[in-house]
């Protein structure tokens, strides 16, 4: 009775994945539709330096680097495009940073297949190993600053409690990295809607796990963008970033089963990684072992990675290492959660302050 159990949880798992794969692909049909209106991406030109199974790094030459320039690797979350750093060219993390005279470098992430292998977090956090050797060999021998937003930036800390001598510093911008149960709404309804029987041998539509995320946060992940849109018909270019981040939103790429379980199980349900459990390539990784200076930017707006997701992670780490700057969030942005990459005051009064900790930690 319990193999058949099993079974008929692995028949639905496969009938829900197989629903929302052909989702993913609706979204996004209706995602070009949008840019056929002049929503699409206006992206900075940049080369390809490195790839690999399930990952490639972009090099943004904008202009001739130097070797005083000091270097930047967005490691990208894995969830949907990386075009969320270069919007607009009046909403770009990336234009932003280029104009600040730093060499930038993206580690993108490609989407899941069954050809491309089932990739967890030891893979991904050997990507991000193989992209911090190329750019410093790239600009000899220069260790970079890492900065990752939302799970980009939970993966860019979990490689810096592996490696802390491999790179300068960390800046985190909206990343949780803490998940105690019942101290995020978030956390927790996410929690009891995905099953631990999860299977990791299947690629993950994107489309599930923003269904899954509105189901956790409606108020997140519906009302408020209802609301910010309402508020944003008086301002033509809140407007205009409003639709192009419901476009982005659109544009759903499939996950690794693999990785998806294991942020799910290992981060999300028994927080290891707060918590100083966290095994990565037989390694044992907490707070401890993050060694860099490291920058966090909250939204104090933002449900998905409050303060609390954290706080309590930076009073564990070693004594100094970790500054928190704290950010309001504003309208205009569709959501919260996407503030600090596309925000008008967030670059008025945070990215100063970001770049200003970047030279003085050089």
């Amino acid at each position: 009775m319990q193999n058949q159990t099993v079974s008929m949880d692995a028949m639905l798992d496969a009938l829900r994945r197989a629903q929302f794969a052909m989702m993913d692909v609706l979204r996004r049909t209706q995602g070009n539709l949008l840019g056929a209106f002049g929503l699409s991406p206006t992206e900075c030109p940049y080369r390809i330096v490195a790839s690999g199974q399930h990952w490639r790094l972009r090099d943004y030459v904008e202009h001739e680097a130097s070797s005083s320039f000091l270097t930047l690797l967005i490691v990208a979350a894995p969830i949907k495009r990386p075009y969320i750093w270069d919007l607009a060219p009046s909403a770009s993390a990336i234009r932003y940073c280029l104009r600040e005279r730093l060499h930038v470098y993206l580690l993108e992430w490609l989407p899941a297949s069954r050809r491309s292998g089932n990739s967890g977090l030891v893979e991904y956090a050997q990507a991000i190993s193989e992209c911090v050797a190329k750019v410093s060999n790239e600009t000899q021998g220069t260790q970079p600053f890492l900065i990752g937003h939302s799970l980009g930036g939970t993966l860019a800390a979990i490689y810096s409690a592996l490696a802390p001598e491999s790179f300068r510093g960390l800046v985190l911008l909206g990343a949780p990295l803490c998940f105690q149960a019942d101290t995020s709404h978030f956390r927790d309804a996410l929690v009891s809607l995905v099953p631990s029987t999860l299977s990791e041998a299947e690629p993950f539509p994107g489309s599930l796990l923003s269904h899954a995320s509105a189901l956790a946060a409606p108020d997140t992940f519906i009302w408020s963008r209802l609301k910010d849109a309402i508020l944003s018909m008086n301002d033509h270019q809140a407007l205009d970033i409003h639709a192009r981040i419901e476009r982005w939103a659109l544009d759903e790429i499939s996950l690794p089963g693999k990785l998806v379980h294991q942020i799910i199980e290992w981060l999300y349900r028994e927080n290891r990684f707060c918590r100083g459990t966290l095994t990565v390539g037989g390694t044992l990784i907490g707070p401890s072992n993050v060694l860099v200076p490291t920058l966090a930017v909250v939204n104090i707006a933002d449900d998905v990675a409050p303060l609390v997701s954290i706080s309590p992670f930076a009073d564990a780490m070693p004594a100094g290492k970790m500054r928190i700057i704290e950010y309001p969030g504003e309208r205009g942005v569709c959501l919260q959660h996407l503030g600090i990459l596309v925000g008008r005051e967030a670059y008025v009064q945070v990215w100063p302050q970001i770049i200003s900790w970047i030279h003085a930690h050089a």
